[in-house]
């Protein structure tokens, strides 16, 4: 909707992890060379923990398009609320081999080796990346560290990835979890980006598809985002995708403190129980928060349900356009 109006060639503040929007902070270079040596080395574990929406996904999807798809053959769960069970079916679907038909975790085991045998015989590495590792249980995480016991004389036939919040960070220190910790290579916070870097990821996703100045953003604009969305990619990013909606149906090009701050209060009135508007920039947490946790939890559906509203939207306003143009005679005919 908006994209035209703004001349861009697709939005560009999607909720989804897209890796051709990465924009490489001080934070995210930081975590891509630390996945970058884990690949290296070839083995063992890399933990990557960071808030929801710090664009964790983002950077390892990122990774591997810059990795040759011959040299790496990769699983990637999301589905993480698993019993210790049903982790290894995950982990064999998750490579492309039938599970279903496997009469006991010996068979599954015993598949799956096979085929990290094949795959090294081929040259080629497999890769496990488990995304929200903070609902791993310890069990689970036992079992997954099992799995990294498949090795040649030589070297390890599993590399695993661990992207998780920060209260993974509890799990991983706990008192049973030695053994896994032993066979962590690497680990590294991702934190939020400052206020430049806020600033230039806007700017950097924005020229990424064929932004050209308009809509243009006051140096206040860019205060208030990094205020309210304090440099998490994607809050900022479902802020930015408002506030180019509003400005699509009231035909603005230039965005100032003001206008973010009418977005940032119909944001927070969309999550109240009653009409009382929160306080700008203030969150509501209350009953209804469970709607921003699915936001946060489901980003590609909260895009089909913003495309919806967007044409719904345009539908009306196309209407009460014809309607404002329409000369008077016309409307007056149409009278009784």
């Amino acid at each position: 909707m908006y994209e035209s109006y703004y001349g861009l060639s697709d939005k560009p503040f999607r909720l989804r992890p897209d890796p051709h929007f990465y924009f490489g902070s001080r934070g995210h270079k930081r975590a891509m060379s630390y996945l970058e040596y884990g690949l290296a080395q070839g083995e063992g574990f890399i933990v990557i923990t960071g808030d929801v929406g710090a664009g964790k996904t983002t950077l390892v999807r990122h990774l591997l398009r810059r990795i040759e798809s011959g040299q790496i053959v990769a699983a990637h769960l999301v589905n993480t609320h698993l019993n210790a069970d049903d982790i290894l079916r995950g982990v064999v679907a998750g490579f492309g081999l039938p599970y279903e038909d496997a009469a006991s975790k010996t068979a599954l085991l015993t598949r799956l080796e096979n085929f990290l045998r094949s795959c090294d015989k081929q040259g080629k590495r497999a890769l496990l990346i488990v995304d929200e590792a903070q609902n791993l249980t310890p069990r689970v995480v036992e079992e997954l560290r099992m799995l990294s016991n498949f090795q040649t004389d030589e070297k390890s036939l599993l590399q695993t990835f661990l992207l998780g919040q920060p209260e993974f960070r509890a799990t991983l220190h706990s008192a049973g979890m030695q053994q896994l910790r032993q066979r962590v290579i690497a680990t590294y916070h991702l934190g939020p980006m400052d206020a430049l870097e806020t600033q230039a990821y806007i700017e950097h996703r924005l020229l990424t598809v064929g932004w050209k100045g308009d809509p243009a953003f006051s140096a206040g604009a860019h205060a208030s985002i990094y205020g309210f969305t304090g440099g998490i990619p994607r809050k900022t990013n479902h802020l930015c995708d408002r506030l180019l909606l509003m400005g699509f149906l009231e035909e603005m090009h230039a965005f100032t403190e003001a206008d973010i701050d009418t977005v940032i209060r119909d944001i927070d009135q969309e999550f109240q129980p009653s009409g009382d508007a929160a306080p700008a920039g203030v969150p509501f947490v209350g009953p209804d928060a469970e709607h921003a946790v699915f936001a946060n939890q489901y980003p590609a559906l909260m895009d089909e349900r913003m495309l919806r509203l967007e044409k719904s939207m345009g539908s009306v306003l196309s209407i009460l356009k014809k309607i404002v143009r329409a000369p008077n005679h016309a409307i007056d005919s149409e009278s009784p």
